[in-house]
């Protein structure tokens, strides 16, 4: 099996300068995420979900340790990791289409036919198709957060990052779009990190949910999710389900706890 998408995180520190000493933000994080995986990261507010994500995506540099990315380090950012955030930061002067497109642009190489046909292919795969016209003024939040991660996965990274991304939507509009993240996750065989505060969200996406703990930073816990990869709104309602949500959000306020 290739190992493309396999992504390695190695003893990975971080330290931020303050007024008197540094202040360390994440400590020796080890983790390993396999070519395909889809990975849950929770915790609560100060356990660094969101400056381990930054480091992954080579928009920030760790202060030791390192992460690589089928074997090679990551030393900033590259189309071999797409990246989404709570607010999709797409742009307001592109059509649906042309903001999908926009990641293409950088790959000069591409034929204008496969160009086209990625366009396509991603569109109807978020559900955007009939929207290719339309600018982001004219559409709502969920449709913003499709178009942004239909342009994170056009150029087809071997790993796709989500920083909360759907933290910001309203409840009917954040299930549509976990069940619509799996989906595209099936399809494509991507490997997919999500950052989330929300631990039913964690459960239901990852294939793992990983726990960091508080000040500064760690892997408090690396737990499998026993649901199987078929899954769809009901999952949330199985008892194994509500029983593995409760336990972790006990880890989760325990270290929030200890570090308080």
């Amino acid at each position: 099996m290739s190992s493309r998408g396999l992504l390695e995180i190695d003893g990975v520190s971080k330290d931020f300068p303050g007024r008197d000493r540094s202040v360390r933000a994440l400590d020796s994080v080890r983790l390993t995420i396999a070519r395909g995986s889809f990975v849950s990261v929770v915790g609560a507010s100060g356990s660094g979900k969101s400056t381990l994500l930054s480091i992954i995506a080579g928009l920030s540099r760790p202060s030791s340790g390192e992460v690589r990315l089928d074997g090679y380090p990551v030393t900033g950012p590259g189309p071999d990791r797409g990246l989404v955030f709570q607010h999709g930061a797409v742009y307001p002067w592109r059509t649906v289409e042309r903001n999908v497109a926009f990641g293409l642009e950088l790959l000069p190489r591409l034929p204008r036919a496969e160009r086209r046909a990625r366009v396509d292919w991603y569109l109807e795969e978020t559900g955007l198709t009939a929207l290719r016209r339309a600018l982001p003024k004219q559409l709502s939040g969920g449709q913003r957060q499709r178009v942004a991660i239909a342009r994170a996965l056009v150029c087809e990274p071997e790993v796709l990052l989500l920083d909360e991304p759907f933290g910001a939507l309203d409840v009917q509009t954040k299930e549509d779009m976990q069940v619509l993240i799996r989906r595209i996750w099936t399809d494509t065989g991507t490997t997919v990190l999500i950052v989330t505060h929300d631990v039913e969200e964690a459960v239901f996406l990852g294939q793992r949910v990983v726990v960091l703990g508080c000040d500064p930073g760690h892997v408090a816990a690396d737990i499998e999710v026993p649901l199987g990869d078929e899954r769809d709104l009901a999952t949330k309602r199985r008892p194994e389900f509500l029983a593995l949500r409760a336990s972790i959000e006990d880890i989760v306020r325990a270290h929030h706890h200890r570090a308080s």
